[in-house]
């Protein structure tokens, strides 16, 4: 049993699931929700991240296998199909249940956030489409966590565009150190039609975007801690190719890059909540 578990944890995708989950609950917390708000909206992406994951591990079990990732745990044998299929349908039907208690408009963001990222999962990671689901999905975050506030206020735009941008630099950067994998199973996904060098450029140029719509979205002049967020978002990104570079020099997968991407967004977070221009 707990070893399955493990398995299941595992699977989830833990690092970016927890990421994405603190990144709502900080941003929950900066646009004014009180304790009950912050839980709701934490949960709710929680469960979201869940479902993603493990459809995600679930459906790539064959290719996973054909290539040899053992780091995987379906195909180390860490979790079996039957259980991932089982744990995904539960956490899927969550995710639109908790995000009622925020009401409907709320609740339609959330459970579109879902839709989107499942529709990556199976079928469109393999289309020139690919970075859709990743700019919806991650749009959709920001709006449903100011739709949550009572009077479902209009999330800005600047908001969820920014978050779009994210979301897409998020993408080029994610499948990165999987590009030759890829290639081996026949996924065609934009990325992969860039190349590695279009990707990371693509990856860079989005995430600065991101961080300079966040800048200069809010009302007023931007500050020197946006200024810097800038900067990092420039800088933090470089960093990430760099180790990762490193890391697949030393025979390890490349993973530097998506990481840096969760940097900036808790970057960009920490930016918003300290700006108190949001909503």
């Amino acid at each position: 049993m707990s070893m399955s578990v493990l398995g299941l944890v595992r699977a989830s995708h833990p690092e970016p699931a927890a990421a994405v989950t603190v990144v709502a609950g900080l941003l929950a917390r900066g646009v004014g929700h009180g304790p009950a708000g912050v839980a709701t909206v934490a949960l709710t992406v929680l469960a979201s991240q869940l479902a993603v994951g493990w459809s995600n591990d679930l459906i790539d079990a064959d290719r996973d296998a054909t290539v040899g990732r053992t780091d995987k745990p379906v195909t180390s044998g860490a979790v079996s199909r039957r259980a991932l299929a089982r744990a995904t349908v539960p956490a899927a039907v969550a995710t639109p249940l908790l995000a009622l208690a925020a009401g409907p408009a709320a609740a339609f963001c959330a459970t579109l956030g879902l839709v989107s990222a499942l529709l990556y999962n199976w079928p469109l990671k393999s289309t020139p489409v690919s970075v859709l689901p990743y700019a919806v999905s991650f749009g959709a975050l920001p709006a449903f966590v100011v739709l949550a506030l009572p009077g479902a206020p209009a999330p800005p735009v600047w908001l969820v565009a920014a978050a779009a941008l994210l979301g897409a630099g998020a993408h080029f950067a994610n499948v990165l150190p999987d590009l030759a994998d890829d290639a081996r199973t026949g996924v065609r996904g934009l990325p992969h039609r860039l190349g590695p060098a279009g990707s990371r450029g693509a990856a860079a140029g989005l995430l600065l975007a991101a961080t300079v719509a966040l800048v200069l979205g809010p009302p007023g002049p931007p500050s020197w801690v946006g200024l810097a967020a800038v900067a990092a978002a420039v800088g933090v990104p470089a960093l990430g190719w760099y180790a990762g570079r490193a890391a697949n020099g030393a025979g390890g997968r490349p993973v530097a890059a998506f990481r840096a991407v969760m940097v900036v967004a808790l970057i960009d977070v920490v930016l918003l909540v300290a700006s108190g221009r949001v909503v």
